[in-house]
């Protein structure tokens, strides 16, 4: 006789999970979804450079998404703080260039500056305003560069750019990538200028925005970060230094003579003529919607008629105002 037996499997039930072991499971979680953002930003805190914490904050804000949050807080903010009607103090100006140095052809003696540049019609001039100061200059007594500051916002004469003109007989451009831009990658120049041109340097300024907002490329040491785009505004360095902007496309293309481009956005000065679009930025033209009419610091590069290069820079100014301070000079 064949007899089978049947085992039986007991189970106890399963203890519920405690609110402390929940809480330490969530607390884990946590935990994991704020380490790749700590440390992000920790990166974005000790990255090389001279930014303080608060810019170094909102930049890394704009590139985890909080873009469109930081232009309106920026738009309420600067719409609220526009700057005073009345003329700037003028212990807060640059001082009056000499006009007694001795022997034409001397660094900053009346004969080797350009005529001043044309004051707003209606506002009466500041001490120093569009009169040239000579900064360094070659052997021969030509300054390789001269400065001064313009008023361009009729609306806000308190409004002061400053102006550099670089006489490019003299000077040679040259377009070194950043630490974190264009692309973060390695460089030769390792975001320095190198040291053996540091002992002929007579002028550094940043290029521009941020390759995410530029809508345009970027060119230098024979290698692409980013395509060149058709109709963007764009620095072109030429193999024997000499610099110009222009349209993309139009005013000039990719050829052997090229060196370096940056692109961006699009000009605001076409031929000397500040574009009629730039109250408006249909289309984002010049950035985020009402951008345009933030009063906030401000650069822009071009070329005069000689073909000098003209930088252009100041605080509390409107895309308008920045037009205007290019085409003074």
């Amino acid at each position: 006789m064949l007899m089978s037996t049947r085992s039986r499997m007991s189970r106890r039930p399963s203890r519920p999970t405690s609110g402390s072991g929940r809480r330490r499971i969530l607390a884990g979680c946590l935990v994991l979804l704020l380490l790749a953002p700590a440390v992000s930003y920790l990166r974005a805190l000790f990255y090389p450079g001279q930014a303080t914490v608060s810019v170094r904050s909102v930049e890394w804000l704009r590139d985890n998404g909080g873009s469109g949050a930081i232009d309106a807080l920026e738009n309420w903010w600067y719409a609220r703080h526009a700057p005073s009607g009345t003329a700037p103090d003028p212990a807060t100006l640059p001082a009056a260039p000499e006009t007694s140095a001795p022997g034409p052809g001397r660094p900053g003696s009346p004969a080797s500056l350009p005529a001043p540049l044309p004051t707003l019609a209606g506002v009466p001039a500041v001490p120093g305003e569009g009169r040239w100061a000579a900064g360094r200059a070659t052997p021969s007594g030509v300054p390789a560069i001269v400065t001064t500051f313009v008023r361009p916002d009729p609306v806000h004469p308190g409004v002061v750019a400053g102006v550099a003109r670089f006489d490019q007989r003299l000077v040679k451009g040259r377009l070194i990538a950043g630490t974190r831009e264009p692309d973060g990658q390695s460089w030769p120049e390792g975001g320095q200028v190198p040291p053996e041109l540091r002992g002929g340097l007579v002028a550094a300024f940043n290029s521009g925005f941020k390759m995410v907002a530029a809508q345009g490329g970027f060119y230098a040491d024979g290698r692409y970060a980013r395509p060149l785009r058709d109709g963007a505004a764009s620095l072109v360095i030429n193999r024997d230094g000499r610099m110009s902007v222009a349209a993309w496309g139009r005013d000039t293309r990719f050829g052997p003579d090229v060196a370096a481009v940056r692109q961006n956005l699009a000009l605001i000065v076409d031929n000397g003529v500040a574009d009629p679009g730039l109250g408006s930025n249909a289309g984002g033209r010049w950035g985020s919607a009402r951008n345009q009419l933030q009063y906030t610091w401000r650069s822009a590069v071009g070329t005069d008629p000689a073909g000098n290069l003209v930088y252009v820079g100041g605080n509390q100014l409107s895309l308008t105002a920045l037009a205007r301070a290019l085409t003074r000079p």
